[in-house]
């Protein structure tokens, strides 16, 4: 998936919790994410918090239907309010590969 297809399939599920999402459409979204953020925090940081603040439901949405992607419960997210390790253990999620589809019998 391409850079702008990926950053216009995450901001059109906005909120959209169920589904999957590819391992490129996750990490470039979140690249974006990050890109911005430091702009905008460098320019002037009330302006990067408020990004934030703004991106927040779209990034979790993301973060949720990529685990979905790798077969994962989406309850995993919660590990990532752990300082750090939580980090650390989202992303050893996230860079799972797209779950095998089981073969029909």
């Amino acid at each position: 998936m391409s850079f702008g297809t990926a950053i216009a399939t995450s901001f059109r599920k906005y909120a959209d919790f169920t589904g999957t999402a590819s391992r490129s459409e996750f990490w470039w979204f979140n690249l974006l994410l990050v890109l911005v953020s430091l702009a905008l925090s460098t320019l002037w940081a009330p302006l990067g918090g408020v990004f934030f603040f703004v991106t927040v439901v779209p990034y979790l949405a993301a973060g949720v239907r990529r685990l979905r992607d790798a077969s994962l419960a989406w309850g995993l997210i919660f590990i990532g309010l752990v300082p750090v390790l939580g980090t650390i253990v989202m992303i050893v999620l996230w860079v799972q590969p797209t779950a095998e589809e089981a073969p029909a019998v």
